[in-house]
């Protein structure tokens, strides 16, 4: 708990600092202001009311009035400050975290549910906020309020003070208990929440997937299982705490009860004066009520520890692809590719085998092979997403763990067939890459891509909203606007991942004319299963169980009657005897 309650603190701009401190001081100040009142009734009754003497009475009324006033003006001093300090924490926090999650590797949103991130990014950084904003000076109050009440009581009538306080211990040892049972129950809420959130946020992405399988029912209970899930560990939660309640409640009951028995006999016995009775039962709350309110302390200081453990692991997690201290500074990128003998497993299994090939500056290689042959990996290695397991990837000559990683991106443009379009206008998708792209740049490069005609056609032309993910258009579209958006960075390595499965072929013989005709030099990679679109490479890899099986050009390709022949044929409907 000391070392998240720091890591608070060390997330606050160094200015709230004193206005933090300043609102617990505030909180210890208004906790004193509370004995006052209580005392000044005390002198209401003996020496006003019990000595029939009306001169004080206006005076005590009035110094009453001014201790409320002040004190709650005080208190509303002391929430502000609270917030802006807790608003400031989370601002600060919620920032770094999306810093945090755009420099994270591949492999974090490999393991990490989307879901989860939210709720790390919402809830939890929720319960850091009210830490700061009600927990803390709550204990401060609570503390603060029990000891000052506590200690005039003892100048007031020390044996009845005593006989309150010893119902103390009683109440440490059910809260102890209560905290030790408590805490585990939370964290498994926690995963309970982050799972529910999970769920919906894949339900609400794969929306279109769920209507298009009719699976509107199998989603629906598949939600109601894990929002159950996350409705009994609350209720086991709740259940606990209601099991602790009653014996908090049996307490401070207690405590009242005995200062009016007591106190009664007291002043039979001329120990208490009416007055000081009545100081009694004024403060018996503020013994009673930090002891009603320990235990949903206790209940918020395990929920806020489950949250901020969540919080810290993700602010503090530390990605493993990141720039090496000698990583070498490359103003610019030629687009020469090497895989020197390059081998890639995950969790022990091989995705990639031996793989070595070599690209000059300019030519254009291509990739074919069944599924699952490790084609995408070739990607996710040149551009660093991963680090191989064996071997070097090179870029220029230079092993891609000692370029940086701002310049072996920014020299690679990546259009992939899962497309993610922003919710943004169709010109801010294009010019993504490239922020200094103008409008003439942003409509050459849609037209290269075969997409002009059609945002011609949209409501807006350019400055039509795209839905999220590109709802609204169609695959092809979706295609031919990230294939622009890749080729508007200016690339000096071009890759196109199945970049043209969704478009006709007319269009794709468009579009590869297009990028013959490119005003930049670059290196393309490609990746596809149409021999249309990689006839013309100056290198034909055929990938299988991550080895290659089959390199050359089109022609020596055909000629060797393997794979790359074989997809030939049934492509062009020919068969084996026609094509021999």
């Amino acid at each position: 708990m000391k070392e998240q309650i720091k890591w608070l603190w060390d997330n606050m701009d160094p200015k709230f600092h004193r206005q933090h401190i300043a609102a617990l001081v505030i909180s210890v100040l208004t906790s004193l202001m509370l004995v006052v009142n209580p005392a000044l009734t005390q002198r209401l009754i003996d020496d006003v009311i019990v000595a029939q003497n009306p001169e004080p009475l206006m005076g005590l009324l009035l110094t009453m009035l001014a201790v409320k006033l002040g004190r709650e003006g005080l208190r509303y001093l002391m929430v502000i400050f609270l917030e802006k300090d807790s608003q400031n924490v989370v601002y600060n926090l919620r920032t770094r975290l999306f810093e945090k999650l755009q420099y994270n590797d591949l492999s974090f949103f490999d393991s990490h549910r989307a879901g989860d991130l939210m709720t790390r990014m919402s809830a939890d950084l929720d319960w850091c906020r009210h830490f700061l904003s009600y927990i803390d000076y709550r204990i401060v109050d609570s503390v603060c309020t029990f000891l000052f009440a506590g200690v005039y009581l003892l100048t007031v009538s020390w044996k009845l003070t005593l006989i309150l306080i010893a119902i103390t211990p009683v109440l440490l040892v059910v809260t102890k208990f209560f905290s030790k049972n408590v805490r585990p129950r939370f964290a498994a809420m926690r995963e309970r929440l982050s799972e529910m959130n999970a769920a919906a946020q894949e339900n609400i992405a794969g929306n279109r997937v769920v209507k298009a399988f009719a699976r509107e029912e199998y989603e629906k209970e598949r939600f109601e299982q894990k929002n159950r899930a996350f409705m009994e560990s609350h209720l086991h939660i709740n259940k606990l705490w209601l099991s602790f309640y009653p014996v908090i409640e049996l307490l401070v009951n207690a405590i009242q009860l005995v200062t009016v028995f007591l106190g009664g006999l007291f002043i039979i016995w001329g120990e208490l004066t009416p007055g000081q009775l009545a100081i009694f039962t004024g403060l018996s709350w503020a013994v009673s009520n930090p002891m009603r309110d320990l235990g949903n302390l206790i209940n918020d200081l395990q929920r806020f520890s489950t949250s901020a453990a969540k919080v810290m692991e993700l602010q503090y997690g530390k990605p493993v692809i990141v720039d090496r201290p000698d990583a070498a500074d490359h103003p610019r990128m030629d687009g020469a590719i090497e895989f020197r003998d390059v081998s890639y497993r995950v969790d022990g299994k091989p995705v990639l085998d031996h793989v070595s090939f070599e690209v000059k500056p300019g030519q254009t290689v291509a990739v074919m092979g069944p599924t699952g042959g490790g084609k995408t990996t070739l990607i996710h290695l040149l551009a660093r997403f991963y680090d191989v397991s064996d071997g070097a990837v090179l870029v220029d000559g230079c092993d891609v763990r000692k370029w940086k990683l701002q310049q072996l991106r920014g020299g690679i443009g990546t259009a992939t067939q899962d497309v993610f379009l922003f919710s943004d206008t169709v010109e801010g998708n294009i010019a993504f890459g490239n922020q200094g792209l103008d409008m003439d740049g942003v409509r050459d490069f849609a037209t290269r891509a075969a997409a002009a005609e059609f945002i011609d056609h949209l409501p807006e032309g350019y400055d039509t909203i795209i839905g999220e993910r590109g709802v609204g258009l169609s695959g092809g579209q979706r295609q031919r606007i990230a294939l622009a958006r890749a080729m508007a960075v200016r690339p000096s390595i071009l890759v196109m991942d199945d970049t043209t499965s969704a478009v006709d072929s007319e269009t794709e013989q468009y579009i590869q004319n297009e990028l013959r005709r490119l005003p930049f030099a670059c290196t393309k990679f490609i990746i596809a299963q149409r021999i249309s679109s990689m006839r013309d490479a100056d290198l034909i890899l055929v990938l299988q169980n991550g080895k290659i099986t089959e390199r050359g050009t089109h022609r020596e390709l055909l000629a060797q009657r393997g794979y790359y022949w074989q997809t030939y044929c049934l492509q062009y409907g020919l068969s084996m005897k026609e094509a021999g």
